[in-house]
């Protein structure tokens, strides 16, 4: 009961939480931006690089074989992944910064050292800093072409600026606070984690527009009788993606699908405060001002 009467009664203390988280995200990737000249960890497939690919043999073991690699090179942004098909292990893949042919060359003759593997068991694949750089900008737009569109709908169906504003201001605290998260975990972004993202902007909205909806338009109610509703209809399908999501994050040893449930698994708990903490706060003193 104390937790419901802070709830209720608190509202506007609560909203010190979600707006911290965001104060907390922009000072995260401040401080990335200002380490490391970008505001996220980018992987070959957004930032350029070459990888490396090689067959499993049941003597080679990964953790050696990137630490040998760290120590020959301990400037490069080098990572090992283990290539699974079928929960099987069937070869690994070395991500590394190198595009020119000489470190690349460098990076294969180590290999061959380590792993006693001919030449031809190594396939090479590079992928150009310029043509990552135009893709990854393609996606930022896409990111806020799609925050337009979404805030055009949702002000076409609200026909007022602060639901719509209070929609908006939850899915962009979502991302940023995931983005912030997803920073410390030290995972590489690839192109998969940008089709989270977007995914992540859907699932947002998803409850936004659920909780707004009722408190809106369902007047016939007590004002907390529709939150709580809300709450229940929202967590209901939160919770029911967590678990899918995190038997995928179990049981699916890939590494593009376990970045994709990482970044989502993140972005829905968020989701929870960003909702029914700010959204809710956002809108009851909007309701409240209006009745007044």
């Amino acid at each position: 009961m104390k937790l419901r009467e802070i709830y209720e009664q608190h509202y506007k203390k609560l909203l010190i939480i979600p707006f911290s988280l965001l104060l907390f995200a922009f000072i995260q990737i401040s401080v990335q931006y200002a380490a490391t000249g970008d505001f996220v960890n980018r992987g070959i497939s957004l930032k350029g690089g070459s990888t490396i690919t090689f067959e499993y043999h049941p003597s080679f073991n990964a953790a050696d074989i990137e630490k040998a690699l760290q120590e020959k090179f301990p400037k490069a942004q080098l990572t090992l992944r283990t290539l699974t098909s079928a929960g099987r292990t069937i070869g690994f893949a070395l991500d590394a910064d190198a595009q020119e042919g000489e470190e690349i060359n460098a990076l294969l003759t180590v290999l061959k050292q380590l792993t006693k593997l001919d030449k031809e068991k190594f396939s090479v694949e590079v992928t150009g800093s310029s043509l990552s750089e135009s893709f990854f900008q393609q996606t930022i737009t896409a990111l806020l072409i799609a925050f337009l569109l979404m805030g055009i709908v949702v002000l076409l169906y609200f026909r007022t600026i602060a639901p719509t504003m209070a929609v908006i201001m939850a899915a962009f605290s979502d991302i940023v606070v995931t983005l912030a998260i997803f920073n410390l975990t030290g995972i590489k972004l690839s192109t998969a984690g940008i089709a989270a993202f977007l995914m992540l902007i859907g699932y947002s909205v998803d409850t936004d527009i659920l909780l707004s909806t009722r408190m809106l338009r369902r007047t016939d109610v007590p004002m907390m009788q529709r939150i709580y509703s809300s709450i229940k209809t929202g967590l209901t399908m939160t919770g029911t993606s967590l678990a899918a999501i995190l038997i995928a994050m179990i049981m699916v040893p890939n590494e593009v699908v376990r970045q994709i449930m990482i970044i989502l698994f993140i972005g829905l708990l968020v989701d929870i405060v960003m909702t029914y903490i700010q959204n809710v706060g956002i809108l009851r003193m909007y309701l409240e001002g209006k009745a007044k």
